[in-house]
């Protein structure tokens, strides 16, 4: 396996120190965020590179001696957002990141699927949580068919470009787990369209990611390594408490395009983001690995780091023992079979 990290929570430091970071904990890959929801902190001249060999080289040339290599794109974000100026930014921002990738000698761009409004003339992305009547299953036909007609030129551009795009299973997002993901590539018709499994969003839905793993087989092209730790409070409010408080203009908060921003997470959550190993052992993350190994044993396995207990370079810390260890463990156990 080749693990490393997911570079939006080093983003408070140049690419030089967040390489050295990375290496330090022992790990050998960086998964670099180029747009989405998040800007490009660490390839901020990515027209250049795109234009110029000596631009990338150049860029190329901060990995030399540092045991760190690129280990996949990243623009999450919204392309199929009815409003615009969001969406249509997004969209772009994938595009590019395919013809990033193949500059960069890449085969991966991880992104989200993501999601239109519920009818043509929308404003806002409507999703489905539970489809129990017959006008819900009208809005996803709909829906389907507008993410369709995206992702079938999405596919045929990262085809050109010998690259692979991994879909995360996001909710808000019109492929959230297995069925969504299939009913998206048969009705798109596509062959680069994968899945990106990342552990944290499967977990507070109540999924097993080995389970998923398995069940997507070949559609696994890349995975994250995020945890998540169900508190008591689930008992009372359930997976799907909106119990978010709305930041104002004055307090520190992420734009994610166009008027729209991150909330405060729930004060008492019924979930939370967490290192790994506070929600689910190094034995569960042992056989974690072994389920993207049976895939493909060169499988681009990424610390996502988003635990508010922990420090940037201290959550990394506990979450790369873990997965170090479980990568240990894995490799012994193949050894003994």
């Amino acid at each position: 396996m080749k693990l490393g990290v997911y570079n939006a929570i080093l983003h408070d430091r140049p690419l030089p120190e967040a390489l050295k970071v990375i290496a330090d904990l022992g790990l050998t890959g960086i998964e670099l965020n180029t747009g989405g929801f998040l800007p490009a902190v660490h390839v901020p001249n990515i027209e250049k590179i795109l234009e110029s060999d000596a631009a990338r080289d150049a860029f190329l040339a901060q990995f030399e001696g540092t045991g760190v290599a690129i280990a996949g794109l990243n623009c999450n974000g919204n392309p199929l957002h009815p409003n615009r100026q969001i969406g249509d930014k997004h969209a772009e921002d994938i595009r590019r990141s395919i013809r990033l990738a193949a500059r960069l000698g890449q085969t991966r761009v991880v992104t989200m699927s993501g999601l239109p409004g519920g009818e043509p003339g929308a404003t806002r992305p409507n999703w489905v949580v539970n489809a129990w009547n017959s006008a819900a299953l009208d809005q996803l036909d709909y829906q389907f068919d507008v993410a369709a007609e995206f992702w079938r030129e999405i596919d045929e551009l990262a085809r050109e470009h010998g690259v692979k795009i991994a879909l995360e299973l996001h909710p808000q997002n019109i492929a959230f787990n297995p069925a969504s993901f299939r009913e998206l590539i048969e009705r798109a018709g596509t062959s680069n369209i994968g899945v990106e499994l990342d552990a944290s969003h499967l977990f507070w839905q109540q999924m097993d990611p080995v389970a998923v793993v398995r069940d997507l087989g070949k559609w696994v092209f890349h995975a994250a390594a995020k945890d998540v730790r169900i508190n008591p409070n689930a008992a009372v409010q359930g997976v799907l408490d909106n119990s978010f408080r709305r930041l104002r203009e004055d307090e520190p908060r992420t734009n994610l395009g166009g008027d729209e921003w991150a909330n405060e997470w729930p004060k008492n959550s019924a979930w939370d983001f967490v290192a790994l190993g506070k929600g689910h052992d190094t034995a569960f993350w042992t056989e974690f690995l072994r389920a993207l190994h049976e895939v493909d044993p060169q499988m681009l396995v990424n610390i996502e780091h988003e635990d508010t207990e922990l420090g940037a370079v201290e959550g990394l810390e506990v979450a790369a023992q873990v997965l170090l260890d479980a990568d240990a463990a894995l490799a012994s156990s193949l050894a003994t079979n």
